[in-house]
């Protein structure tokens, strides 16, 4: 967590730098590996963490012993706490009617001293032209570092993305960067709306199971496909027959 944040920091306190932040779990991993463009998003992220567990036992397999999960909703708390008081603004957008403007005033009771320059619910699909514009002069305007995009994998991915590449003079002239998060649940969590996993059982990498058991309906097929097939495309990688190279 804290070279994440380190690294955050960076990019966020660079003149004129413009990058996203992606936390990838295994439905983000196989949603990747079925999509080459989703690939090439994630591959080309500013910074990419291990949001699940697999991802730090699967790196800790291959001897990246330093490797430790930085989870979406921990980031957020971590990096509010971390700029409380220092000039840093954060923009939240995204969950459904409210939950950004709920999310904005808990972290500003949470830790004091933070300063939010915008929030927003944003529609249920692709934004239209005329609202991706508005939104750019909105940004160029309030000039935050951080923007947390609470949509869900894939869909906060590929916006986050997209949004900076139509873009690439979004922060030209600012004096400082800005970094864009895509956190998914993280607003929800943050608010009360939806209970988080137990500590005990994120660790042992069951979150899985808490969420399906919380909103069955919604998640059991994300996690019998995805949970199913990251076991068997990582069984030849961890029997050494083949190998994942990143591509850019």
């Amino acid at each position: 967590m804290d070279t994440a944040l380190e690294k955050v920091l960076e990019g966020a306190d660079r003149p004129g730098f413009a990058g996203y932040v992606t936390v990838s779990g295994v439905h983000g991993v196989m949603e990747s590996f079925r999509d080459e463009e989703l690939k090439r998003i994630h591959n080309r992220s500013y910074l990419s963490t291990p949001d699940g567990m697999p991802m730090v036992w699967l790196a800790k397999w291959h001897g990246q012993a330093h490797v430790a999960r930085v989870y979406g909703p921990d980031l957020m708390l971590e990096m509010v706490s971390a700029t409380a008081r220092t000039g840093r603004k954060h923009y939240f957008w995204g969950g459904n009617e409210g939950v950004a403007e709920d999310l904005a005033g808990r972290m500003k009771e949470r830790f004091p001293g933070t300063e939010v320059a915008g929030i927003c619910c944003p529609p249920f699909r692709p934004l239209t032209d005329a609202e991706e514009k508005e939104l750019v002069v909105q940004l160029k305007e309030s000039r935050p570092h951080f923007f947390w995009v609470g949509l869900s994998t894939p869909k906060q991915e590929r916006f986050m993305h997209d949004l900076l590449n139509r873009n690439p003079d979004l922060c030209d002239g600012w004096g400082h960067g800005l970094i864009l998060f895509g956190v998914g649940a993280a607003f929800d969590f943050h608010t009360g709306r939806v209970r988080q996993a137990p500590g005990v059982m994120q660790r042992w990498g069951l979150e899985w199971l808490f969420r399906l058991v919380c909103e069955p309906r919604r998640l059991w097929r994300r996690y019998a496909v995805n949970n199913t097939a990251f076991v068997f495309s990582i069984l030849p990688q961890l029997m050494g027959i083949s190998n994942y190279p990143m591509e850019r």
